[in-house]
């Protein structure tokens, strides 16, 4: 399975969150350390979550974070609501 965007939902504490994706599922996130100092998520942003091989459909890492423009492309194309 590839990447999936999604919205976040809720930040739980420093590097987890949930994330509403769109494929339908509800993943527990996280964002790994190669890219933990170059990104801040909050309620709301758009990012792209790689769901993690094990538990696909519950967890996944934050590769991503969309900026303003980017979520108007997404939407404007249906991969978001």
């Amino acid at each position: 399975m590839g990447e999936v965007a999604g919205e976040v939902l809720q930040v739980l504490g420093y590097t987890r969150m949930k994330v509403k994706c769109s494929d339908g599922k509800e993943r527990l996130c996280r964002i790994p350390g190669r890219v933990r100092w170059r990104m801040r998520v909050h309620e709301g942003d758009f990012v792209l979550v790689e769901p993690w091989e094990i538990e696909k459909d519950t967890k996944g890492d934050v590769i991503w974070r969309y900026v303003p423009n980017d979520v108007e492309w997404l939407k404007a194309r249906r991969y978001v609501k």
